[in-house]
Formats: C-alpha cells, structure tokens, sequence
C-alpha cells in the first residue's frame, strides 16, 4: 500500500527538467514547425481540387514558396517589432531572425516530397495529398508530444498535447474531405 502511494505521489510532480547542456527546442522553433505542418497541409489540401487538371510539380512548388514566404515574413515581422522597440541589432539580427524561422520550411518538405512523387505518375496527386495530409497529422502529434516533453512536462501532459496537435491534423482532413 504504502509502495502504491508513493508511486501516485510521484506521478504527479512535474518531470524533471532536462539535463545542464541538454537541447531544448526554442519558442519559435516550436511555434514555427506547427505551423509549416498546418500551412502546408491545408495548401496541399487547397490545392488538390477535383475536376481540374493535376499539377503537382506547381503544386509542391507553391506549397515550398508559402513556407519559404511565411517564414520570410513572419521573421521580418520580428525584424519591426525589434526596430519598434528601440533595441539595437541591425541588420545581423534582422537576417538571425529572419533565419530562425527554417521550421517553417523544413515542415513543409514532407508534403513537397510526397507530391513531387506524384509527378512521374507513381502514384495520383490525390493519394499524395492524402497521405501528406495523414503523415503531417501525425507529425503534428509528434511534434506536440516532443515539445512538450522538451519543455519538462510529464508523460501525461505531453501525451495530451501531442493529440491536442493531432486534433488540429484531423480537423484538415476533415474540412478536405467536407469541402470536395
């Protein structure tokens, strides 16, 4: 009894944070690749439209300049509020932080990848979608799941917000599925 206690006791605390020295995903990296995940899902999505002809080498290609778009400015967003705020930089931290928004490309690549497989015909752009819209809620999940388990959060917490993530994945599919 007292064994069982202990371990209810312990499952509630917090988990401990991660060792000296060990990488924590930062804010924007964070923020930044859940939103390339659900940009370039809902894109590819968008784009994939029954009754007109398929395309999707132009297809990755758009999804690839959104991303390569929205983290140009969204870190030029940063850039202004930096600038607004009177803190010194230049143009060194405009460019650092201009830079620090790669996830948002670097999520979109699984979706560009699998529709350029669509190109030589292995497969239709439709099945690319679909399983680029099935892999990034997946990723999603992991990626919520990992975050928050960076930020020191227990197996629970992170479990939740991996399918908090995951919630946001399915509700893509969803409105594809409703909207064609």
């Amino acid at each position: 009894m007292h064994h069982r206690a202990h371990r209810l006791h312990r499952s509630h605390r917090p988990a401990a944070p991660p060792p000296a020295g060990a990488r924590r995903p930062s804010e924007t990296t964070l923020f930044s690749g859940v939103y390339g995940l659900v940009m370039a899902s809902a894109l590819a999505a968008a784009l994939d439209s029954p009754g007109e002809a398929s395309d999707p080498g132009s297809d990755a290609l758009w999804v690839l300049l959104t991303a390569v778009a929205s983290a140009a400015a969204h870190g030029y967003a940063h850039v202004v509020a930096h600038r607004a705020s009177a803190q010194q930089g230049g143009g060194r931290a405009g460019l650092r932080a201009m830079l620090a928004e790669w996830p948002v490309v670097a999520a979109a690549v699984p979706t560009v990848v699998l529709l350029l497989t669509a190109v030589p015909a292995w497969w239709t752009e439709s099945d690319a979608v679909n399983t680029a819209l099935v892999l990034n809620t997946l990723l999603l999940a992991g990626w919520g799941a990992w975050t928050a388990h960076g930020a020191g959060r227990g197996r629970a917490a992170s479990l939740r917000a991996g399918a908090g993530d995951l919630l946001i994945g399915l509700v893509i599919i969803a409105a594809n599925a409703l909207i064609k």
